[in-house]
């Protein structure tokens, strides 16, 4: 199993998520792609970030959003269930 790709460490910046071995956070990436910004202007910007640090870290966040999105149908359709 590799290293996770974000890390919170709170030696820096107080344990804010960043990138594994940057002090770049992962919200600084959802920020720039939720402005309409690009991966590569990202990617300009913080050059200690790899694309494939980036996009390793985007598809982690998707694989848990799902997970999690999964969880909660699965949650709710046991509370329904047993209210019903």
């Amino acid at each position: 199993m590799t290293a996770p790709i974000i890390v919170c460490d709170p030696e820096i910046l107080g344990g804010i998520p960043c990138f594994r071995g940057t002090r770049v956070p992962f919200q600084n990436l959802l920020d720039y792609l939720e402005a309409g910004d690009s991966l590569d202007k990202f990617l300009e910007q913080f050059p200690t970030v790899t694309r494939e640090m980036a996009i390793e870290a985007l598809e982690t966040a998707a694989d848990f959003a799902a997970h999690r999105a999964a969880h909660q149908q699965k949650a709710a359709a046991n509370l329904e269930k047993a209210h019903g």
